[in-house]
């Protein structure tokens, strides 16, 4: 049997989750016997893009039999086009990619997607809220680059299932803690910070959550920092060695358990490419609160 070769292509290396992803692959990768390959792209969809046709078109590198992509901005309809048409098979990982069904149309190899429902995170989200924040209040919630279809799904589905009692205002940051962190420190410049009597602060993943209460505690002092170390802290992700440990530590008061989409798509597509059978268009892994909502509780009234 034919070793396959398989194309990871990731947004970032700064990432818990990213790197959660890689992780997974790896291992999948060792039990199928697989060669892989991992590029990121820098949160950059023009280098990931760049990349992948790079791959496909052979520059540089032996070209894969499939790839998977989790994209940095768009879900790329004209890479998978070249991919599928250049003979490699084809993944979406964390995005939902309308073209897909006409590109499955004459596809001779896999197309397809894995992904987590990104709205549902945010409705989790939204139910951590109301539990938080039971007699209603301020929430400051940080999201993911504005041309990300992740953040906009995640924060509608946060404003469909928050109390209407709670008001969210909204901040823009990119995929990493240290973009959180310079993100809050040039809110707190602001004198509408210090009068918005925030009651909690979310991330729409955990290092963002992270990097503003890393802000937050070095950017104030005295009771302002007291009162700031008091509120409750929400990500998304739960990584086991980050956003779940951060939870278990105190430094989180809760995230949502993303499930890493990789390993399964890589076996999919090993799959698909062995017995010439397509996996079904998309797999939809259902996400969790971390910790469960009836654990919360009582945490703050």
């Amino acid at each position: 049997m034919k070793q396959r070769k398989v194309l990871l292509s990731l947004i970032t290396d700064k990432n818990d989750y990213q790197r959660e992803q890689a992780a997974t692959a790896r291992r999948e990768a060792g039990r199928l016997g697989v060669l892989l390959d991992i590029v990121y792209a820098d949160s950059d969809p023009l280098c990931q893009s760049s990349q992948m046709l790079d791959a496909i078109f052979g520059k540089g590198m032996e070209k894969p039999d499939a790839i998977l992509c989790e994209p940095a901005g768009t879900t790329m309809p004209q890479v998978a086009q070249a991919a599928v048409s250049a003979g490699i098979g084809w993944g979406v990982l964390n995005r939902d990619a309308d073209y897909l069904t006409d590109l499955r149309r004459n596809a001779k190899v896999p197309a397809f997607i894995v992904t987590t429902d990104q709205k549902e995170i945010g409705r989790i989200q939204g139910r951590q809220f109301g539990v938080l924040l039971p007699k209603g209040g301020n929430a400051l919630y940080l999201q993911l680059p504005s041309g990300s279809a992740v953040s906009q799904a995640r924060a509608e589905g946060m404003m469909e299932a928050k109390p209407g009692t709670v008001n969210v205002r909204m901040l823009r940051a990119q995929f990493t803690e240290e973009s959180a962190f310079n993100t809050i420190n040039t809110w707190l410049q602001l004198s509408t910070s210090h009068e918005a009597k925030i009651g909690l602060i979310a991330g729409q993943n955990d290092i963002l959550a992270f990097g503003a209460r890393r802000a937050l505690e070095t950017g104030t002092s005295g009771a302002e920092k007291e009162y700031w170390m008091s509120l409750p802290f929400l990500g998304c992700d739960a990584c086991p060695e980050t956003g779940r440990e951060w939870v278990k530590r105190g430094l989180l008061a809760a995230s949502v358990v993303l499930p890493v989409t990789a390993g399964v798509a890589l076996e999919l597509a090993v799959r698909a490419l062995e017995n010439g059978v397509p996996p079904v268009q998309q797999t939809v892994i259902k996400p969790v609160s971390y910790p469960a909502l009836e654990e919360l509780n009582g945490k703050r009234s």
